[in-house]
């Protein structure tokens, strides 16, 4: 019996040794030294990360729950967080700021202060660009000089400027010929055709050859001599789309029951805010659309 259990044992040991030896293990038997946890110290700790894992406690992209705004490519890659555009900024308004006199007969000086010499004197009402300010003066334009008024004697608004740079070069050309006495027939700049004229001045204008003046000077547009030359020119635009730097043609109380082209007698420019700057019967000014003068409105044209 005892020879037997030998040879059983014998065999059991044989099938282990040859058992170990197929599976690679070495030459040497496996260590069975006893842990707590029944498995091999030389063994990978499933509990704890490898390598490379993601320790900071985020999501794989498999779980669903990655981070805001990402999402997985199609070969499982993570996409990068998607952000709205950002808006266009809204254009920044720019302004024209006026000064409309409320003394009368106010002294409109060469510089700013009352020891400076007085060049004229500007009526109640009339309305002049703000060209600068010192102290409490304001600098402005009058018959092509440069002046000053006392700020208490007059009170400040605004209108918004065109985002077309030669509309306002054109108009502040106009503003410097503010003062100018209005004589009807006045010597044009030139002839229609670019020609200039003997005897032109800028101590005279009437409203055609002010406006043909302005927009030479200004955008080099040459303009016909007359109102009912220079409406056949440029673009039309329609009442409703009237911009400043646009030229508003009208009749008058002479030409009202004319037909056609005859029946024009005025221009003005449009500054905005149904303010014009123009000449009639008194002097280059800055002034509102009457609702009398409305009632005489033809058509307005676009030189630039």
């Amino acid at each position: 019996m005892k020879n037997r259990h030998r040879k059983a044992a014998a065999l059991i040991l044989a099938l282990c040794f040859t058992f170990f030896a197929a599976a690679g293990c070495g030459s040497s038997p496996p260590d069975f030294s006893d842990s707590s946890s029944g498995v091999s110290d030389s063994l990978p700790d499933p509990t704890i990360p490898e390598e490379g894992d993601d320790e900071s406690g985020t999501e794989s992209p498999e779980s669903g729950t990655g981070n805001s705004g990402s999402g997985s490519g199609d070969d499982g890659s993570t996409l990068p967080p998607t952000s709205e555009p950002e808006p266009e900024p809204e254009p920044v308004k720019e302004y024209a700021s006026y000064i409309k006199v409320t003394g009368q007969s106010v002294n409109m000086r060469t510089g700013a202060g009352t020891g400076y010499a007085s060049v004229g004197s500007a009526e109640k009402g009339t309305t002049y660009i703000v060209a600068g300010k010192t102290g409490n003066w304001y600098k402005t334009y009058y018959r092509n000089q440069t002046v000053y008024i006392y700020s208490d004697y007059v009170s400040v608004f605004s209108i918004e400027k065109s985002d077309n740079a030669v509309v306002e070069d054109v108009i502040r050309e106009g503003y410097k010929q503010l003062g100018v006495p209005y004589v009807y027939g006045a010597v044009r700049l030139h002839d229609g055709y670019g020609n200039f004229l003997s005897g032109f001045t800028k101590s005279k204008f009437d409203c055609s050859s002010l406006v043909q003046y302005v927009f030479h000077k200004a955008a080099g547009v040459i303009l016909q001599t007359t109102t009912r030359t220079q409406v056949k020119q440029g673009i039309y635009i329609p009442r409703n789309q009237l911009s400043r730097g646009d030229c508003i043609y009208f009749t008058n109380s002479v030409r009202q029951n004319y037909t056609g082209v005859e029946r024009i007698g005025h221009v003005a420019i449009y500054l905005g805010d149904n303010y014009i700057l123009h000449t009639a019967t008194d002097y280059a000014r800055i002034e509102q659309i009457s609702s009398t003068r409305w009632s005489y409105y033809v058509e307005t044209r676009r030189f630039v």
